[in-house]
């Protein structure tokens, strides 16, 4: 009794009130820091240019690598298959919109029948006098029907195809932004893979000279086996090394094609020649972490999902009241073709109906706390892609930091090695040290090398995770726009 006089409470004020029933969307506040812990240290770089968010790629000062970002975003097949699930939100849309308005269908039949006399029908209706087997059908109807939407169900499921058709505009810019980082990523990791090969090739002729020497002395019995077989296994290992990087990247180039959305290959003689490492431009302001709300997409599309689910909650509430629908039929039918549109062939009907599951209200409970429970899914997904959002600033800002850090020693550490080759060598050409040790000047010096070659391509590929995960690469909307994204 109780339970009946609550649902007839909610009725009743679900009528008087003539709103959607289900709570009202209200998006969530999420606490933010004013500042990222490493945002003073990358803002105060003092790089020679800086980088515009919206396009930070055109920063790194290489056409090439501006010029395949650019052809990644209006080819690639990951943004294709992103941009056909917006396609399909907006029908989704489209469709639970339609159901907010009357619908009407024409139909027409024509049928012409011929009675068999050796069924028990026939026979039976043979024997009534004047029987005519044979028989004629017209009918042409316009049906209208629509379903008042009195307590918001309908409206409820217009508002989670709105959102889920928001958060699909969204995931298109979360792909963009993926796209870009990873083909960026991609090009500097060919650079460096390329200027670490050219030195693995100076280290095996450095190596072989070496080697050489040190044979020529064994054979003259002025080096120990020892030494020989020593400097026979350096070559061997930096020889080693040349087919591994060799594999990487060529990978890397296949990889860049694939992303550009072409065959492998495709690109691979423009990539032939060897080009410096790009260097990663500044970040004048990082901005805030509030920011990141309105800028990442992929918090964007979490909050809209938030608010998909909201709605359903609403949905699956509205399952309390009766539906009320109404429908009209006008139309003619005859059996006989010259009177189909006479007056004595219209025909009429008008429908009021209800449907309530009344007495289904266990399986009603089952689905709102359904519906509630992923609201509070989608609830805590939401928080937590806030956190990791930030997490990934923090992150990239670090490795930017430390990576660069890294660089400008092994940069110190190659200028001293540089200059202890060139004083090496103007020893040995002074005749007061041997050709050996000029070689291992130069192994010193290659080895260094490549550590900062890793050093560069690796402080370039986190200044291109902080890009990407402070949002850039796409016109964030402005307050206004996200301010209706909660309505």
């Amino acid at each position: 009794m109780a339970a009946a006089k609550r649902y007839f409470s909610l009725l009743a004020a679900a009528v008087l009130a003539g709103c959607a029933v289900g709570p009202d969307y209200v998006r969530p506040d999420a606490a933010m820091p004013d500042r990222f812990i490493g945002q003073s240290a990358i803002e105060q770089r003092g790089a020679t240019q800086t980088a515009d968010l919206a396009q930070w790629w055109t920063g790194f000062g290489d056409p090439q690598l501006a010029r395949y970002v650019a052809l990644a975003l209006e080819q690639n097949l990951d943004l294709a298959a992103a941009q056909a699930r917006v396609t399909q939100s907006r029908a989704s849309l489209r469709y639970a919109t339609a159901g907010l308005l009357p619908s009407g269908s024409v139909t027409a039949a024509a049928a012409y029948n011929h009675q068999s006399l050796k069924t028990p029908l026939g026979r039976l209706l043979n024997e009534v006098p004047d029987y005519d087997r044979n028989g004629e059908y017209y009918e042409a109807n316009f049906v209208a029907s629509w379903e008042i939407d009195v307590f918001g169900g309908v409206r409820r499921a217009r508002e989670a195809a709105q959102a889920e058709y928001q958060a699909s505009q969204a995931g298109v810019s979360a792909a963009r932004l993926a796209v870009a980082a990873q083909t960026a990523d991609t090009y500097v990791a060919i650079r460096g893979l390329q200027s670490r090969l050219a030195i693995a090739q100076q280290q095996v002729q450095t190596s072989q000279r070496l080697a050489d020497i040190v044979k020529l002395q064994f054979d003259k019995g002025l080096a120990a086996e020892l030494q020989m077989k020593q400097a026979e296994g350096a070559v061997a290992q930096f020889a080693a090394n040349v087919p591994v990087l060799e594999t990487s990247l060529e990978a890397a180039m296949n990889a860049l094609d694939v992303l550009l959305g072409a065959q492998p290959g495709t690109h691979r003689a423009e990539l032939e020649a060897e080009a410096p490492i790009p260097a990663a431009p500044g970040l004048a302001a990082a901005g805030s972490p509030a920011e990141l709300l309105r800028r990442r997409p992929d918090l964007i599309v979490a909050e809209r999902r938030l608010a998909a689910s909201n709605a359903r909650v609403g949905v699956a509430v509205s399952e309390y009241f009766p539906k009320v629908s109404l429908a009209a039929l006008v139309g003619s039918a005859t059996t006989t073709a010259g009177t189909w549109f006479g007056n004595g062939a219209s025909q009429a009907q008008g429908i009021f109906g209800l449907r309530w599951r009344l007495f289904d209200f266990g399986r009603v409970d089952a689905e709102i706390a359904a519906a509630k429970g992923a609201n509070a899914e989608a609830l805590a997904a939401y928080r937590l892609a806030v956190l990791r959002a930030s997490q990934d600033v923090e992150d990239a800002f670090s490795a930017w930091n430390k990576r660069e850090a890294q660089e400008k020693i092994l940069a110190g550490g190659e200028a001293a090695l540089s200059r202890a080759r060139d004083a090496s060598l103007a020893a040995y050409q002074g005749g007061t040290v041997s050709l050996i040790e000029v070689l291992n000047a130069d192994s010193s010096l290659l080895q260094t090398r490549d550590v900062r070659a890793q050093a560069q391509v690796e402080s370039a590929s986190a200044a291109i995770a902080s890009f990407r995960a402070l949002g850039g690469g796409w016109s964030a909307p402005d307050a206004a726009a996200v301010a209706q994204l909660s309505r």
